[in-house]
C-alpha cells in the first residue's frame, strides 16, 4: 500500500456505488477519439468502475485500478475490464502499452509527480491522459440555496487537496502537451434520499462524523426536505464536468 494514500472512501464503498452519478457518454467518446488506437485504456482510481465500464465501450481492454480493495470489491464486472488493487503511482501495466489514461474525480488524492511519471511510462507515443472532475451540484434555485449553505457548513472539514478540485485542477503542474477538455455535464435523476445519500459520500462529511460522532446532514435534512417539496418526487441533479488533458 502506498504510504501516502489517504483512504477516504473504503468504509463507504457501497454508498459510493449507490449514490455517485454516472459520467456522460460523450466523455469516453471524446477520449477515445484522441487516442492513437483503441486497444487499451487505464482507468486510474476507478472506485467502483463508474468510468471503467463505459470506457470498455470504446477500448478493447481496460485496466481499472484503485488503492482501495473495498472499492474494487464493489466494482461492476465487465468482460473487457480487468480490476486490480494498485496505487496510482504504481500501475501494473508494462511501458508504452496504454492508448489512454483517465483519472476521474481523484487527481487531488494522488502523489501527482509520481502518478504523472507512471502515466508517461505506460502511455504509447501520442497517448492521451485526462484528469476530470465534477463539482457545483445544482437542482433548482430553492434547493441550490440550501446546497450552498451545506457547502459552506462542511467546507472546514475538507482536506487541503480539495482546493485543487475547486480550482478545476488549473493549479496543478500538468507536464503534458495540453488538449482542451470539452464543456460537459454530469447529470442524474434523484429523489431527496438520493441527494442526501450523495452528499453523505463526501469525504468532508466523513471527517465531520469522525470528529463529532454525528451525521452532519441531520440538521440539513429538514431544510432540504422543505425546499424539495414532494420527498418521493425525482428531480434532475446536475454537475459541471471539467478537468485537464494532454498528450505524452
Amino acid at each position: 500500500m502506498n504510504p501516502t494514500y489517504k483512504d477516504h472512501f473504503s468504509d463507504r464503498a457501497a454508498r459510493y456505488r449507490a449514490f455517485r452519478p454516472a459520467y456522460p457518454p460523450e466523455l469516453f467518446a471524446w477520449l477515445a477519439g484522441l487516442a492513437p488506437s483503441r486497444e487499451l485504456a487505464w482507468d486510474c482510481a476507478t472506485g467502483n468502475g463508474q468510468a471503467a465500464v463505459p470506457l470498455a465501450a470504446h477500448f478493447s481492454r481496460v485496466l481499472a485500478t484503485d488503492a482501495s480493495a473495498e472499492q474494487i470489491a464493489h466494482a461492476d464486472p465487465h468482460p473487457h475490464v480487468t480490476y486490480a488493487v494498485a496505487p496510482a503511482e504504481a500501475c501494473p501495466l508494462p511501458g508504452a502499452s496504454a492508448d489512454a489514461v483517465l483519472i476521474a474525480q481523484a487527481l487531488h488524492w494522488v502523489d501527482r509527480p509520481r502518478f504523472f511519471a507512471e502515466v508517461r511510462r505506460v502511455l504509447k507515443p501520442g497517448g492521451i491522459v485526462a484528469a476530470t472532475c465534477y463539482l457545483a451540484p445544482s437542482v433548482a434555485p430553492e434547493i441550490d440555496a440550501v446546497l450552498r449553505e451545506w457547502e459552506a457548513f462542511i467546507a472546514p472539514y475538507w482536506t487541503p487537496e480539495r482546493a485543487l478540485l475547486d480550482a478545476r485542477f488549473r493549479d496543478v503542474e500538468f507536464p503534458f502537451a495540453e488538449v482542451p477538455v470539452p464543456a460537459l455535464e454530469v447529470s442524474a435523476v434523484v429523489s431527496l434520499d438520493g441527494l442526501l445519500g450523495y452528499l453523505g459520500t463526501w469525504s468532508a462529511a466523513r471527517a465531520y462524523e469522525k470528529r463529532h460522532g454525528t451525521n452532519p446532514l441531520a440538521g440539513f435534512a429538514p431544510k432540504f426536505a422543505a425546499a424539495w417539496g414532494c420527498a418521493e418526487c425525482a428531480r434532475p441533479l446536475r454537475w459541471e464536468l471539467t478537468g485537464r488533458a494532454g498528450r505524452a
